[in-house]
């Protein structure tokens, strides 16, 4: 039974990499993730792409009948290749579009493993949250420990003054989707 304090989950902003990654077993967690997400009824909201972590979540949500739904600017369409089976694809000129949209239609953010833009996307949706702009939940999936560097870094910058307990506590890490997602519904 749902408590009344939980959050309805409607739509996930998933931030991932573009690529595959050395380990086969990211693109096997990020299908993984399109895949429950999608059996529980709840959009994906992803950068618009059909190649590495980014096409394997849509990919998992598509064949468990979800609904994908991609922003991407204009000129990531050739290197990113734009998932061509998407339920919506927005096309946008800026990343800051993208990530605008990203979070207008997310109720929550979960970082797979990635690079530096997946960093900056969750990182700012977070800094976001501490701000005040709005109050939805942000989390790393640390599948196969890839996000541990981070948890260090942030009990790092509570220790030397540079964040508070409270802002540590608005990003959430764990290793398996259905805990996060629990998590985030009860932030």
């Amino acid at each position: 039974m749902r408590r009344v304090t939980e959050r309805a989950i409607r739509a996930v902003a998933v931030f991932c990499g573009a690529r595959d990654g050395v380990d086969p077993r990211h693109l096997e967690a990020a299908s993984e993730v399109g895949r429950t997400l999608a059996e529980r009824g709840i959009t994906v909201v992803y950068g618009g792409g059909g190649t590495g972590l980014m096409g394997a979540v849509a990919n998992g949500a598509l064949g468990a009948g979800g609904t994908v739904v991609g922003v991407i600017p204009e000129a990531l369409i050739g290197p990113e290749l734009a998932h061509p089976d998407l339920a919506e694809l927005h096309v946008v000129q800026t990343m800051a579009e993208r990530k605008a949209m990203m979070a207008e239609l997310a109720d929550v953010f979960v970082a797979l493993p990635g690079g530096a833009g997946t960093l900056e996307e969750i990182v700012e949706q977070w800094s976001w949250a501490m701000l005040g702009y709005h109050s939805k939940p942000c989390g790393f999936l640390d599948v196969l420990g890839y996000w541990s560097p981070m948890r260090e870094l942030v009990a790092h910058m509570v220790g030397e003054g540079f964040l508070s307990d409270r802002g540590a506590a608005m990003i959430r890490f764990e290793s398996s989707l259905e805990p996060l997602l629990a998590a985030l519904e009860d932030a």
